[in-house]
């Protein structure tokens, strides 16, 4: 490692331990806190690596107007902390340093917040000055954890035998399912660049090209609306492989992933098993396509049971297609009314029920659904149930029972207290429908995923098969019920390749416009391949831990409108600037 002294600095702010008590040393750093005792003067000095305790001699005008933040220089004798004074929680907390003299290097104007602390900022003083947000202790943790999250994933697929490729920013628009960020050449009149989604064509001409193993840490583009858990821009662990199925592509997953959450939380408890799920049973069981496994709760179909009940509300709305889903919440029998009360308020306002029935399983069946039901129905019931446990139900069309269903079962998860947020459950998701209802286009169908992924469908099958039946080669690795990665086989055949787009109504003149690239190499021998890529600030963010947004792990991001509050974008542009690349801005009408 390359020496770390200078005319500045002998040593770190985090080096200095009871070995180099007598040294004579000078370190460099920021003013985070200090501490006015009269006779002596306490000032922690902090930089990238640590915090370490300076003691001065008390009375000196200057050095106690200097403000935190104010980059300092001290040199002095490293001693040792009386017994009551040793601070553990640091790795220099059994030192101090007896200061000798000291020089402000630049001085700090009055904060617009404290780094000092746990102070309550807003998000929009923090993002405007993100350089003082850094320097808070959690935050600048995060963004160096992330660094070395980054280097052990790259020498990771390094030392799989993969090899790295960077793959071009300036590219062409493509339909992959999200909004392009679009950038006018001034060269071409007329024309634009679009900043890629994903590297997903560049990869796999680099496996037509034969290159065998492909691994990037790409940086992605989508101009979409915001969430918690979502970025104009963000990176991932981009992987394809040739010659390979769908198991070898995962195999990559279960040997990267868990030994990355071992290696960055060694206090968590990893589940030993990755299980594969099919798409129809996670929507059946979890109500979602990204289960959570760490909560123990499973969705039930009840609809036969409710099926010419006596619980008209629920049996007519049978007879008319829709489905009954049973969500129990074990160990819930001895809750109070207010309880029950306030998951009927929960369906209401956040699940857009009209009620949610339920019934409490104690030594007899009680509520008003168990009011309408026989006996037979009943037994039935308390069998998914279980002992002292409450039975939820929800009853409407498939679709959206299913969901409704699965953020019950979360909700519950969390009420009870039944996940531990330092397990890690991984899984996969197969089987995905290839095609889904679009209902811009009287429900044709369209991709539901990937349009890149292959089908498992022969070339007959696609002629002859209801589209909605046909399953795609296609998986999504999900940890803690979040998607961190997704991936599949792709369509490297031109003849199923066409059928496909066909089927999502593009011509053959369509696919020839917008993959052209990919269409014309796969002319000329293209080897079957497939690949994934693994989401960094998703998979960060989750083993980092306490729920927070992915911008908490990211240095420089926008906030939940797009906008980059530091450097002031977007912004506008001169009139020169448009002319140079030939755009007029109109007024909103």
């Amino acid at each position: 490692m390359l020496s770390l002294k200078s005319k500045y600095r002998t040593h770190t702010c985090g080096e200095l331990n009871e070995k180099n008590v007598g040294e004579t040393v000078t370190l460099s750093g920021w003013v985070h806190r200090k501490r006015d005792h009269g006779s002596l003067l306490f000032v922690d000095l902090r930089d990238n690596y640590g915090i370490t305790q300076c003691v001065f001699d008390g009375g000196d005008e200057n050095l106690e107007k200097i403000r935190p933040e104010s980059v300092v220089k001290i040199t002095g004798t490293v001693v040792a902390r009386d017994a009551e004074a040793i601070n553990d929680k640091i790795p220099t907390g059994h030192i101090e340093i007896k200061s000798e003299s000291w020089e402000v290097l630049t001085n700090a104007d009055v904060l617009p917040f404290q780094v000092f602390g746990d102070e309550d900022t807003s998000e929009e003083l923090r993002y405007k000055y993100r350089f003082l947000d850094l320097r808070r202790e959690k935050l600048h943790h995060n963004i160096l954890m992330r660094n070395k999250m980054m280097k052990w994933l790259r020498d990771k697929m390094w030392d799989m035998g993969f090899s790295e490729f960077q793959t071009p920013l300036l590219t062409a628009d493509s339909p992959e399912g999200a909004r392009c960020f679009l950038v006018p050449s001034r060269l071409h009149h007329g024309k634009f660049y679009a900043l890629p989604q994903a590297p997903q064509m560049f990869k796999q001409l680099l496996q037509v090209s034969g290159f065998d193993r492909y691994f990037q840490i790409a940086p992605c583009f989508r101009d979409e609306d915001l969430r918690a858990d979502r970025l104009l821009e963000f990176y991932q662990l981009d992987i394809e492989m040739s010659f390979v199925d769908q198991s070898d592509i995962q195999a990559v997953g279960e040997k990267l992933m868990p030994e990355f959450v071992k290696t960055f939380a060694p206090d968590a408890n990893v589940y030993p098993e990755i299980p594969h799920i099919s798409f129809d049973d996670a929507m059946l069981n979890y109500g979602c396509d990204k289960p959570d496994l760490r909560n123990p709760i499973l969705i039930s179909d009840v609809t036969e049971i409710f099926r010419g009940s006596d619980f008209g509300i629920f049996a007519n709305a049978v007879e008319n297609g829709a489905v009954v889903r049973a969500v129990p919440a074990p160990k819930s029998s001895d809750k109070p009314r207010s309880w029950f009360d306030k998951l009927g308020e929960y369906a209401v306002k956040e699940l857009g029920l009209g009620g949610l029935g339920y019934i409490v399983f104690a030594e007899e069946a009680k509520g008003p659904v168990a009011k309408k039901l026989d006996a037979d129905r009943i037994a039935k019931l308390r069998e998914i149930a279980g002992d002292n446990s409450s039975l939820f139900f929800i009853c409407d069309e498939e679709e959206k029972a299913a969901k409704a269903a699965g953020k019950l079962r979360n909700k519950l998860g969390a009420d009870l207290g039944l996940v531990n947020p330092r397990d890690f459950a991984f899984c996969w998701v197969d089987n995905f429908p290839f095609f889904e209802p679009d209902e811009e286009r009287a429900g044709a169908p369209k991709f539901t995923h990937n349009p890149f992924s292959y089908p498992i469908a022969t070339l007959e099958e696609l002629d002859t098969k209801d589209p909605f039946s046909i399953k795609a080669a296609q998986f999504d690795m999900v940890l803690n019920g979040i998607e961190i990665c997704s991936g599949g086989l792709r369509n490297y055949n031109p003849e199923v390749m066409k059928k496909c787009f066909d089927i999502a109504g593009y011509p053959i003149e369509a696919v020839e416009q917008n993959f052209n690239a990919l269409y014309t190499a796969f002319q000329y021998g293209a080897p079957p391949h497939g690949g994934c890529a693994f989401g960094i600030e998703r998979l960060v963010s989750e083993i980092l831990g306490d729920g927070e947004s992915v911008r908490e792990i990211v240095a420089f991001p926008a906030n939940q409108r797009g906008q980059d509050l530091l450097m002031g974008s977007p912004n506008e542009v001169t009139e020169q600037q448009l002319r140079d690349v030939h755009i007029q801005v109109r007024k909103r009408g």
